[in-house]
């Protein structure tokens, strides 16, 4: 049911800078504590922000995950993924290198990890042209802790969260050093019952259509992690980083009553939905990574090769069913079976060498090689009760990728005051689908080979020890993710489904961000985003044999603008007993695109068009206060909200939530009690009326209200040095499987 429920994937870019969207889609992620800070615990250093954790209590007891919820510029609407601000997506760095994991799996890894074990979390809203990022992703790194010791130190975590349904999760972490040999694992496991309630709404003043129901998705997942890392002499080291996660959503329903109406002919129909979904899947990467370091003054070169192989099974049964106005079942009238595999290789390659100069001068550059294909063998079979017809239409849909980068990044400190950075990447791709199912003979292959130059800029100005300046330009690509290719229908009702694209391709995006900051505790950040070709989904409309549908094209969709401008502040009161971070901005939205036909089946419709820009406030604030001396007792007060505003299906309403916790450090113990979306108003709506009448409307409960009670303990020799974390080869290829 995941991809099938477009509002979930859809409502995440435009809330960006409140909160930073897959709770039934886990996999894994460590969890991290929270943080209390001293001295200049939050500054610019040249290209980032950089986040002092280490002293706090507060991180004790708490995950990854839930630090970096409170780090400023960092957000997360929907506990499940996290945003910078304007950022569409963060991608985590650990120790310098990217986490090796898909971007499911991701979430349950920082879910997992203690938070006691970080340093500092640096987050970098326009990465240079030496990171391997999309679209305008930022970076959030992790910085561990540095400690010699060796010996076995460990986690365990439990905890519990009352929803609509009940979902418990537990997870056990272990850290072993010996001398040169680093060895960290962990395995973790959860289960939950995702529920949601819907309104949907559309048409005409000839026709409407109004489903009304609930969707249930319920998940199972196992999950874990071997990281070994060996140091060959005091230049040399070797590491090998395993990644391994299972996911069981057997028995997804949908039941969704429909009421169609014509106008014209003043008749009314009353039908079911009724579907239930089986799928499983299973994602399993490993990378080697050899460093070799070339001088004393930090010059290195680093190598990597890493695969992936990712499997996901599912079949869905349809059905229509007639029905009264009240309800009552009079019989099936149809039924749609699908199967829908989806199979994905990958071989990544990535050589990086860095070199430093004296003159405080550093040059970077470096390549990488990125191989995938994908096998989709779907099918597609439906049967009509009435007539005894079986239609089937059976897809085999093939994706092969090369991707070839390279870049050169030059970084110079021209004085104690004044920085700057200037680079570029160059990508090359070349790509070929294939599809049984295309109406059109000369698009069943569909090849597209295309190169872009990525020139990025930075510089940093102090000017003087209070008050700094920045600004920084960067160009990226998106390119879609491999399930937004595979041409399927992910069914809702019979005339309500989403349509996926071969044919999407990638989008530019152009970003720059003036920077200032005051006393390290004070910023001010304005910033500028244009998306060419942007991806998303566009709601087609009309009356297609007879009936009016509704159809979410998954495609390239004019060009959009965001403008942006926030104010923070991060700064500790009354003696380090209170420690609030808080944001405000204004946001605004430009919209200009159109879409008329549906380019898999040829349909024409009524255009769709959206040319509105909005305006729209966003607040965020995050507040940690100690209720004690002896720092054993903390609350957790945060909130955010944000205003209406228009996005790409049409004016989304204000999103706003409470979330409170309690918590207990008692020796190595934590207990934690949180209360999430106290004022139950985290619920979202969207509404769209077009010029030629037709209008859309979608409401969504997630049900996020709820209480979670977690109980962490520590144990071991807890200065034992973290494993080297490896920068993966294939950390981009990853988040486009999601």
């Amino acid at each position: 049911m995941k991809k099938l429920i477009i509002t979930v994937p859809l409502l995440t870019g435009f809330v960006a800078l409140a909160q930073g969207t897959q709770k039934n889609d886990s996999a894994k992620v460590q969890e991290i504590k929270e943080v209390v800070m001293t001295k200049k615990v939050f500054k610019k250093e040249s290209d980032r922000f950089v986040y002092d954790v280490a002293a706090s209590p507060v991180a004790k007891g708490n995950t990854a995950f839930g630090l970096l919820k409170e780090t400023p510029l960092v957000s997360s609407t929907d506990d499940k993924t996290l945003k910078i601000a304007g950022k569409s997506n963060a991608v985590i760095y650990i120790n310098g290198r990217v986490t090796q994991m898909d971007a499911e799996s991701l979430v349950q890894f920082l879910k997992n990890t203690p938070a006691e074990n970080i340093q500092k979390i640096e987050v970098i809203t326009m990465p240079g042209s030496e990171y391997k990022v999309e679209s305008s992703d930022g970076i959030i790194n992790i910085v561990l802790k540095k400690k010699a010791s060796n010996g076995l130190n460990g986690s365990l975590r439990m905890n519990n969260q009352q929803n609509y349904y009940n979902s418990t999760g537990a997870g056990l972490s272990l850290n072993y050093r010996k001398d040169k040999l680093g060895i960290s694992t962990n395995i973790n496991t959860s289960e939950n019952i995702e529920e949601q309630y819907y309104i949907l709404k559309n048409g005409n003043s000839t026709a409407t259509n109004q489903s009304e129901g609930r969707i249930t998705d319920p998940n199972k997942n196992l999950g874990g992690y071997l990281n070994i890392d060996y140091q060959l002499n005091d230049k040399n080291s070797l590491a090998l980083t395993y990644n391994s996660r299972a996911n069981r959503s057997y028995n997804s329903t949908v039941n969704l009553f429909n009421t169609t109406t014509d106008s014209v002919k003043n008749e009314t129909d009353y039908t079911w939905t009724r579907s239930k979904e089986d799928a499983r899947s299973y994602n399993n990467s490993a990378n080697l990574n050899y460093e070799l370091k070339t001088d004393s003054l930090g010059s290195k070169l680093n190598l990597n090769v890493a695969g992936l192989l990712y499997k996901r099974f599912q079949n869905s049964n349809n059905f229509t069913i007639a029905s009264d106005q009240n309800g009552n079942d009079g019989g099936r009238l149809l039924k749609i079976y699908q199967e829908q595999p989806q199979v994905i290789h990958n071989f990544s390659a990535t050589a990086d060498y860095v070199q430093k100069f004296k003159k405080d001068l550093t040059v970077s550059f470096g390549g990488n090689f990125n191989k995938t294909k994908t096998d989709n063998d779907t099918k597609y079979d439906t049967y009509n009760y009435i007539t005894n017809v079986v239609d089937p239409q059976p897809n085999h849909f093939l994706y092969d990728e090369n991707i070839f980068g390279g870049y050169l990044t030059v970084e110079k400190v021209f004085s104690p005051k004044f920085s700057g950075k200037l680079g570029a990447r160059y990508e090359l791709t070349n790509s070929e689908g294939h599809s049984d199912n295309a109406q059109d003979e000369n698009l069943r292959n569909i090849k597209r080979d295309y190169d872009k130059l990525l020139p990025y800029l930075s510089m940093n100005y102090a000017i003087n020890d209070k008050n700094t300046i920045s600004y920084a330009f960067s160009s990226r690509m998106r390119r879609p993710s491999f399930w937004e290719l595979n041409p399927v229908r992910n069914i809702l009702t019979e005339f309500n489904y989403t349509q996926n694209n071969p044919f999407v391709k990638a989008s530019s995006v152009y970003n720059q961000e003036l920077t200032y900051m005051y006393k390290s505790s004070y910023f001010l950040i304005l910033s500028h985003s244009l998306t060419k070709d942007q991806i998303t989904q566009v709601p087609l409309q009309g009356v297609i044999d007879g009936k009016n549908q509704l159809r979410y094209i998954r495609t390239n969709f004019g060009d959009k603008q965001q403008l942006s401008a926030m104010l923070g502040m991060q700064k500790t009161f009354f003696k380090g007993y209170l420690t609030s971070n808080f944001n405000i901005g204004v946001q605004r939205n430009m919209n200009n695109g159109s879409l008329n036909q549906d380019p898999l089946t040829g349909d024409i419709f009524p255009t769709y068009e959206n040319h509105i820009a909005s305006n729209s406030l966003l607040i965020q604030t995050n507040n940690n206060i100690r209720l004690d001396k002896n720092k054993t007792w903390f609350l957790g007060m945060n909130y955010f909200y944000v205003d209406q505003q228009q996005i790409e299906l049409g004016q989304l309403h204000s999103l706003m939530s409470l979330d409170l916790n309690i918590k207990k450090i008692w020796d190595q113990w934590t207990f934690s009690l949180g209360l999430d979306d106290v004022l139950n108003t985290h619920k979202i709506v969207i509404e769209d009326y077009q010029q030629n009448g037709n209008y859309n409307y979608v409401n969504q409960n997630q049900y996020r209200r709820g209480v979670e009670l977690t109980i962490v303990y520590n144990f071991g020799n807890q200065k034992v040095k973290k494993v080297r974390t490896i920068d993966s080869a294939d950390k981009d290829i990853k988040n486009r499987t999601r």
